[in-house]
């Protein structure tokens, strides 16, 4: 396996608004505490495996002050802990677009933060495994 890359540069971040329209209207999801993850296996704009958005509800933290340090736990956390993720997409020549959107209803520490992003990547990594199983694309 090569060195992980822990970068997290700008075309691996979800901007497009016709894909998020998409991605929340057509995607699937799961819960994984503290995040919902929506996901869309489909071609990417840009030449990624996967592009990624995160999303703090304004109805549970009304000051933007808490919703963008707890957006900035969890890119943190996403970037250093998604090379195994992207290393299997990789592997299964798949591009996907997903939002990480956090749901617990109070501030969460970083570390708390981190243990659930490791636990969701892994949740995610058996969904896309499992229904690529079920759903083999032929060509």
């Amino acid at each position: 396996m090569p060195q992980p890359s822990f970068q997290f540069p700008k075309k691996d971040k979800l901007c497009s608004h016709s894909v998020i329209e998409e991605l929340f209207a057509q995607g699937t999801s799961f819960v994984c505490f503290p995040f919902r993850i929506i996901y869309l296996p489909m071609t990417l704009p840009e030449d990624v495996s996967a592009q990624v958005m995160f999303s703090v509800s304004k109805r549970r933290f009304k000051r933007a002050v808490h919703r963008n340090l707890l957006k900035r736990r969890c890119r943190e956390a996403y970037r250093l802990n998604r090379s195994c993720f992207i290393h299997y997409l990789e592997e299964s020549e798949q591009q996907i677009a997903f939002a990480m959107v956090y749901i617990s209803g109070e501030k969460l520490s970083y570390a708390v933060i981190r243990k659930g992003m490791i636990k969701a990547l892994k949740k995610f990594k058996d969904h896309l495994s499992k229904n690529n199983n079920e759903h083999p694309v032929t060509e």
